[in-house]
């Protein structure tokens, strides 16, 4: 973890939500090289209206361009329940978490080599109308 800045936030929701994503580096992270995860904020440290930019940074699986919007819905799941267990639900609750922070989340991603989720919350806590449950 590199120096992060402060936020105002909901602890309990942003651990949760960094909880998910290291999970899922670890259980999809590739046999032949140890789980690499790295949080930082981004180069550019400060998106819109000040607002902070963190980057989850992983060296596991990687995730096809065509998934990468597809991966924060309800239930969904790229691999077969038999291989990687899960509910699909892990970054469906990140999105939800981020946007009751009037936030954003993304991934970038290369197969075979990692993924980038790109986390952007306001310094203030203005939160936003989703629900999480």
């Amino acid at each position: 973890i590199k120096d992060l800045p402060e936020i105002e936030c909901y602890p309990g929701l942003i651990c949760r939500l960094f909880q998910n994503l290291i999970s899922n580096a670890i259980k999809f992270g590739r046999e032949e090289v140890p789980v690499r995860v790295t949080i930082q904020t981004a180069s550019n440290a400060e998106g819109q209206n000040n607002d902070i930019v963190l980057q989850v940074v992983d060296n596991g699986m990687g995730i096809e361009k065509k998934y990468e919007k597809q991966i924060f819905h309800l239930f969904q799941r790229l691999h077969y329940r038999e291989i990687i267990p899960g509910t699909g639900l892990g970054l469906a609750i990140c999105q939800r978490i981020v946007e009751r922070h009037a936030g954003t989340i993304h991934v970038t991603s290369i197969p075979g080599e990692g993924s980038t989720f790109i986390v952007t919350l306001p310094r203030q806590l203005r939160t936003s109308s989703t629900n999480i449950s």
